[in-house]
């Protein structure tokens, strides 16, 4: 007979009374959580901006005078390593906007400037198709049919009664963008603090662990976090590596079909690829509006090349790519990005494949366990 001790039964009926909760009061519970979250939301954001910088900075970190014991050597060290990584990736993300942005702003000039020509000689070919005037009486009578008094009257409504809510419109977005800045500085100095400070944090945390929770909690949450980092970490290393590789080949291909601003496009599509199975297309309805005010018809190619392109990106490249550094099969992260992007959008579709890799490695390091075999990191 299987007898369950007293402590199991506390916590079944913690976890139960837990459960019911939430099916009972979910409004209240949910609410109370995402109000958590939303205080919480710079710390989470400098936790996550940390994270991303360190990859970066340990690296560099292990660069600056490996085998130096002067203090003054190990004390600049670590704010070096900081230093270099944030100039880094500001350098990268700098440097495409500036192949980018003035592309596209003259684009949208050139289209501004051509839009008149446009629609005169659409007007003469209109003219010259409508011989009998029909498509003019039609226009002329729709217009007629107007009532403009009414129109004006609606108009002078809206703009007078409207006013109060365009003005509250505007101080609601300056009190949005003060509040996003404030919350970004915030995430910004969080995150600085746990770089510059991470042993200390992550002893601290250690002895806080070691002293009042479960010996076997502790190792096993170490083990999960352990994986979890090992996951994370090389989901960003290969999609940076996956970018890195479209970007070439969009590059690459450009030239050699002769589109113009290869360079740019290229580069904005390396970068969008880092969202993953979609950031392709985010490059690519730029690359189009830059082509098409050069040649619609090279802009409308351009669209088969990136259909393609994405083709060859979602089914082959990334797979294997970013697959391949985290130990996950294929079929595992197409299915964990369309879950993911059902789920959450963007951002479901960007923390899925890392949480399915963690889970994947768990899963498959306690088989092998169990039955006896070596875990293979």
């Amino acid at each position: 007979m299987v007898t369950i001790s007293k402590k199991t039964l506390i916590k079944l009926g913690v976890v139960f009374a837990i459960f019911l909760a939430c099916i009972v009061y979910p409004g209240p519970i949910f609410g109370a959580i995402g109000n958590l979250v939303s205080v919480l939301n710079p710390l989470i954001l400098g936790a996550v901006m940390a994270y991303a910088v360190n990859l970066l900075s340990r690296q560099l970190e292990k660069g600056l005078w490996p085998h130096a014991s002067q203090k003054w050597a190990q004390g600049f060290r670590r704010p070096l390593a900081i230093l270099a990584a944030l100039v880094i990736i500001v350098l990268v993300i700098a440097g495409v906007m500036r192949l980018v942005i003035p592309q596209f702003v003259d684009a949208i000039n050139s289209f501004f400037k051509t839009a008149p020509g446009t629609i005169n000689d659409l007007t003469r070919w209109l003219n010259q198709f409508d011989q009998d005037h029909t498509i003019s009486q039609r226009v002329t009578a729709a217009t007629a049919s107007f009532n403009w008094k009414s129109i004006e009257s609606k108009v002078m409504k809206y703009l007078t009664v409207g006013a109060s809510g365009i003005f509250s419109s505007t101080v609601s977005i300056f009190s949005n963008i003060f509040s996003g800045v404030i919350n970004f500085v915030l995430s910004f100095v969080f995150a600085i603090y746990l770089l510059s400070g991470k042993e200390k944090i992550g002893g601290w945390l250690n002895r806080l662990m070691d002293d009042f929770l479960p010996t076997k909690f502790v190792a096993k949450t170490r083990y999960v976090l352990h994986v979890t980092d090992k996951m994370f970490s090389s989901f960003i290393a290969g999609q940076v590596l996956e970018g890195f590789i479209l970007g070439t080949l969009c590059t690459l291909g450009m030239m050699v079909f002769r589109f113009p601003d290869a360079l740019s496009i290229g580069a904005l599509v390396g970068v969008s690829a880092l969202i993953p199975m979609i950031g392709a297309w985010i490059g690519g309805v730029v690359g189009f509006v830059l082509i098409a005010v050069v040649s619609p018809i090279q802009a409308i190619l351009f669209v088969v090349f990136i259909i393609v392109l994405q083709q060859v990106e979602g089914n082959l490249i990334y797979p294997r790519v970013v697959g391949g550094t985290i130990g996950l099969p294929g079929l595992l992260v197409l299915a964990a990005i369309t879950i993911g992007s059902g789920l959450a959008g963007i951002v479901g579709m960007m923390l899925a494949v890392p949480i399915t890799a963690t889970l994947y490695r768990l899963m498959r390091n306690a088989t092998f366990k169990k039955e006896g075999l070596q875990i293979k990191e």
